[in-house]
């Protein structure tokens, strides 16, 4: 018996959700828009995605409002990928998510979060330590962590190498074809 595509005879709010973000990629394509990935190519070079696959999961996540897209250019046309308060409402889940992985798998610690305002690295559930306060998507600072790799073949690894916060746009070379 084939496998089905939905979760139709199931009364459960995680398998809605399984709907919108459960297909392979989807979440990483989230995740780089957080990071601050915008631009087509750049999705493309960063995850090392199939080109159809990532036209469609772009197409899915703003059709169901998660991303919105954006015109950035005229002539060609070109456009970008902003995450939405939906996207950002992922984040909680994102981040329990590869926490999850490293604990799971006793994988090295690839990113640190941190209060951008104190620095201080985030608790267990966004909050801050020091401050005590939950902190919103925007002031969250990713570090590099130890278990990154410290010469990465794309430009958007690379510039993970350095800290910055969530959401900031990445500078893309308008001569690579974006």
């Amino acid at each position: 018996m084939a496998l089905g595509k939905d979760y139709a005879t199931q009364e459960c709010s995680i398998a809605r959700a399984l709907e919108v973000v459960g297909e392979r990629w989807t979440l990483l394509v989230i995740r780089d828009a957080l990071y601050g990935v915008r631009r087509y190519n750049d999705f493309l070079v960063h995850l090392g995605i199939p080109r159809a696959v990532l036209a469609a999961r772009l197409q899915a996540l703003t059709a169901e409002g998660i991303l919105e897209k954006r015109r950035y250019q005229e002539s060609p046309p070109r456009d970008e990928y902003v995450p939405t308060d939906r996207a950002l409402a992922l984040w909680p889940t994102l981040r329990s998510l590869g926490r999850w992985g490293r604990e799971q798998f006793d994988e090295p610690q690839l990113r640190y979060f941190r209060h951008a305002d104190c620095g201080t690295e985030l608790g267990l559930y966004g909050e801050c330590p020091r401050c005590a306060l939950v902190v919103p998507v925007p002031d969250v600072l990713v570090d590099p962590g130890p278990g990154l790799d410290p010469n990465p073949a794309d430009p958007i690894s690379r510039a993970l190498l350095k800290p910055r916060r969530l959401l900031q746009p990445f500078e893309s070379d308008p001569a690579a074809g974006q």
